[in-house]
């Protein structure tokens, strides 16, 4: 349930539907618990995050000006947003690594601090700038995808690595139409 759920979020979110948003809260409530229990807490922190996000989101996503139109579009961001994409990314890494390798040996033995935290940072940007529509957000879904990979294999999460892989082609898929889109708005 959580990987066709996931699949349809992203799919969703390609296609610029706000169904990306109610299919992607069945995701991450199950995941959250799937990657607290795999000893992945930065995951589970992710994921508990994207819960949040997605009603921010949803709620984004169906706001209309006076002339009843979206209000956000898909565009680029302006160097202002990538100076804040960049300071918010590394924030989230700083803050996730640090937080995991400290609790690491008293609750999470085996977790993989460096690459948890690369993966839940540019998750946690990818996220923002999603519900904002801005082209770049498929940047870092692709960054959280190709860590997530390994990261998932190495906990023996076979499965999930590969509905990571799959997330990686589609967000390739929805890097190249959301940049299509962006240069005909």
């Amino acid at each position: 349930m959580a990987v066709l759920s996931g699949i349809a979020s992203v799919w969703y979110s390609r296609q610029e539907n706000v169904w990306v948003y109610p299919l992607g809260l069945i995701n991450t409530v199950i995941y959250t618990w799937i990657s607290f229990t795999a000893h992945l807490p930065g995951e589970a922190v992710v994921n508990f995050y994207y819960t949040i996000m997605s009603l921010y989101g949803w709620y984004c996503w169906l706001q209309r000006n006076e002339k009843n139109e979206k209000r956000l579009q898909i565009a680029y961001s302006s160097t202002g947003y990538w100076i804040a994409q960049l300071i918010f990314f590394v924030g989230s890494y700083a803050a996730l690594y640090f937080s995991l390798a400290y609790l690491k040996d008293q609750f999470f033995e085996g977790a993989i601090p460096w690459a948890d935290a690369l993966a839940s940072a540019a998750a946690f940007t990818g996220m923002w700038l999603m519900t904002q529509k801005k082209v770049e957000s498929w940047y870092w879904w692709l960054l959280t995808n190709i860590t997530a990979i390994p990261l998932y294999y190495t906990k023996g999460l076979i499965l999930t690595s590969g509905y990571y892989v799959i997330l990686t082609g589609l967000a390739l898929a929805g890097w190249l139409k959301w940049k299509k889109l962006a240069a005909t708005s």
